[in-house]
């Protein structure tokens, strides 16, 4: 049967392919080391479990809760980014709960997005930046990642040859999967180039917390007139170690909000209430959990990049993220990251995603997650080590060194 239109214009979801043999390794009897999904494995800190434990007793919170958010949950969001930022929010009119990053990504699109309208998205990026929009019937044209003098001309040119003109720029900073990190002075050029061509600039900021040395990353909204053309995303999945709770914001521009509040209302009736008032707890909270998260996640990056250096498999050290973006190693670079990928998994008991997973500007690169342990990460490099040493004589019981991608 032909597929379904929307589904049509998606392309094979590649890290499936990873996925299944991860899962075929791993039954039978495999310990497979997996860096592949940043999937966060350290616990929500206790003080945010009693909240939900203790607020889930009563059953009025049992109800159908707030697309919109609560709004203690929302007034608590507006305070974080007057603490964190310096940025002034109304907690009516500027924030909304969303269920995640992703999801409030995915509903934007289909609240602003016309059919055949050009998003100008980085390549490569985290996937929803360009599916949520080409599944609302958008057109992705794909930009530079680097937020350095390399970022501008891709855009000017967009601008100029674009029919109709761009509706909406994509920034990722602190970026997933490459780890750039934006400076304010980025973001006013962005700012200043989006409101000369009349751009909306959807920013996602999941990773702000999970930075490596004394500069925090800052917000786009802090540049004067950015809340005029710009909504910002964040996520508590990372920043407090809750991704299977699905809590995250939209913040930003009145009109902007009001739409993706809007379409929200159509689609879903919130988070749990419980949920919402333990997230609530974390915001309002010391920051002290948010500190040790950062630890743990600083403390795995060194392990990795000095570990795997020493097998023979070079990792820059990422200045934010718990994510590691790593070129694969140039005897294998020819097989692309899918492959390489997969030759991990079976040759080394270790599960990365592949790089051309977040656009094909990505397919010398495989990202690597900081989601197992210490001791696990050191495992991880000596079974690489170990893969590399004997690649020569083992590689021809996988796949041919001729064949070419």
């Amino acid at each position: 049967m032909e597929e379904f239109h929307k589904v049509r214009r998606l392309p094979p979801y590649v890290f499936e392919q990873v996925n299944r043999l991860k899962a075929s390794a791993r039954a039978g009897g495999a310990d497979i080391i997996d860096l592949g999904m940043g999937n966060p494995d350290l616990p929500t800190p206790k003080a945010i479990v009693d909240k939900l434990c203790e607020v889930v007793q009563d059953p009025r919170t049992h109800r159908y809760s707030s697309s919109k958010g609560i709004p203690g949950l929302r007034r608590a969001q507006a305070a974080y980014y007057a603490r964190r930022f310096g940025v002034k929010l109304n907690p009516e009119t500027q924030v909304v709960a969303t269920l995640g990053s992703k999801e409030g990504f995915a509903n934007m699109a289909q609240a602003i997005t016309a059919p055949g309208d050009v998003i100008l998205c980085p390549n490569p990026t985290y996937p929803i930046h360009a599916f949520g929009f080409l599944m609302a019937g958008g057109v992705i044209r794909s930009m530079s990642v680097e937020p350095d003098e390399s970022f501008f001309p891709p855009l000017e040119r967009a601008v100029r040859h674009s029919i109709p003109k761009p509706l909406a720029l994509i920034l990722n900073y602190p970026s997933n999967p490459t780890a750039y990190v934006a400076t304010l002075d980025f973001y006013k050029d962005v700012i200043a180039f989006a409101k000369k061509h009349d751009i909306i600039v959807l920013s996602d900021l999941a990773y702000s917390e999970i930075y490596f040395n004394d500069a925090p990353p800052p917000s786009v909204l802090e540049v004067p007139g950015a809340m005029d053309v710009t909504v910002e995303f964040t996520s508590m999945s990372k920043t407090f170690s809750m991704p299977g709770w699905r809590m995250g914001f939209a913040v930003g521009n009145e009109r902007l909000i009001s739409a993706l509040t809007r379409v929200k209302s159509y689609l879903d009736y919130g988070a749990f209430t419980p949920i919402q008032v333990a997230a609530t707890h974390a915001l309002n909270g010391d920051g002290s959990d948010i500190a040790e998260v950062r630890n743990v996640y600083k403390r795995r990056r060194d392990v990795m990049v000095e570990s795997f250096g020493k097998a023979g498999f070079e990792v820059p050290p990422p200045a934010a993220t718990m994510f590691a973006w790593a070129k694969i190693p140039e005897k294998f670079r020819h097989l692309g990251s899918l492959e390489f990928s997969k030759l991990l998994v079976e040759k080394a008991d270790v599960a990365v995603a592949p790089g051309v997973g977040f656009g094909e500007q990505g397919d010398d690169y495989v990202r690597l997650a900081l989601v197992e342990n210490e001791h696990r990460i050191r495992q991880a490099a000596r079974n690489i080590k170990k893969f590399l040493s004997t690649a020569d004589d083992t590689m021809h019981n996988v796949i041919s060194l001729n064949t070419r991608r």
